[in-house]
């Protein structure tokens, strides 16, 4: 079958891709790196260069695609709306309209559990849980301003399933783990409230395996919207231990109470935007929230409705992530 998948030089697009390649597929994807784009080529993915705005080249690339896996996204931290906006939402607007018009068997929607979380603790959150009164940040209001444009494709009569992965690690990672792995060679990492918030974490093949399971899902589950994690929420400190022992490295860490953490947060957040010209704070408040609060998700929609059955676990995912890690760290 043809499948086409946006964001497809991202971590989830290329995993998706390179899935679908193996099971003998014919597959493309849109994508910005021209340098992954090209590797991708080389393995036999048809890659095109391009953004989610061109409303005119998604709908030539959707044209005669069976289904389309909308991975896609502006996902930041930091940054302006505007530019949240285009990627999120108009970008969105732009797959559903090529959808429509080539009538694709399925959109598959790939959105976030970020919009379920304001600087809070919230556990087993399901998905029908009320939405808080305003989001954690950009990224999160315009990937529910397009689960909004979603939900009116299917009211036309789109059939789409949305998924809401949360905190995709494994080799190839270049946000998650990389990070961790960096602040704690440079200075060391920060534990909010002791490291003790209890957290989710996914193996990307896993929600590799959820999307498959997307395609050929029951009528019923057209329309709706699933939580897809590990299915084994852990420890933040007790993944930093994992993830350093298999490193064979010390972990370094300071303990920082999370009210210090949002001031010293807010306080870089403020010379950034006032006096940086609106650069990255080197700590944002969203970061604190993820690192110090308790945010897990109930997937058991997914498991009744999908099928879905998280194969890889956290602790074999971070020592196959490390294995790759160190391989890719001697190669350069």
């Amino acid at each position: 079958m043809k499948m086409f998948v946006t964001g497809g030089t991202g971590f989830l697009g290329k995993a998706l891709a390179r899935r679908f390649l193996q099971l003998g597929h014919d597959v493309t994807v849109l994508g910005r790196n021209k340098e992954i784009g090209s590797k991708l080529e080389r393995e036999g993915i048809r890659f095109v260069a391009g953004d989610l705005e061109d409303a005119k080249l998604m709908e030539e690339l959707i044209e005669n695609q069976d289904y389309v896996f909308h991975c896609g996204a502006l996902s930041s931290p930091w940054g302006k709306f505007q530019r949240f906006y285009q990627a999120n939402v108009i970008g969105t607007k732009n797959v559903i309209a090529g959808c429509e018009r080539h009538q694709v068997r399925r959109l598959i929607h790939v959105s976030t559990p970020s919009l379920y979380f304001y600087h809070n603790n919230r556990l087993d959150v399901k998905e029908g849980d009320s939405l808080p009164q305003k989001f954690i940040n950009h990224y999160a209001h315009t990937k529910y301003l397009a689960e909004i444009e979603i939900d009116r494709a299917f009211s036309r009569g789109l059939p789409v399933i949305t998924i809401r992965p949360r905190a995709i690690f494994g080799p190839e990672d270049t946000t998650i783990i990389p990070r961790l792995i960096e602040v704690n060679k440079k200075r060391f990492i920060p534990l909010v409230d002791g490291g003790r918030a209890r957290i989710d974490l996914t193996y990307v093949e896993n929600v590799v395996d959820a999307l498959l399971l997307c395609m050929e899902s029951p009528e019923h589950t057209i329309g709706k919207k699933y939580n897809i994690t590990n299915g084994e929420n852990v420890v933040f400190r007790d993944v930093l231990q994992q993830l350093f022992t298999y490193m064979d490295a010390p972990m370094k860490t300071k303990e920082i109470s999370f009210k210090k953490a949002m001031k010293l947060a807010g306080l870089f957040e403020w010379v950034s935007t006032y006096l940086l010209l609106g650069k990255e704070p080197l700590l944002t408040k969203y970061t604190v929230s993820v690192l110090g609060n308790s945010q897990t998700l109930d997937i058991e929609a997914a498991k009744c409705d999908l099928g879905y059955t998280p194969k890889v676990g956290i602790e074999e995912g971070i020592a196959t992530f490390v294995e790759w890690w160190k391989k890719n760290d001697e190669e350069n």
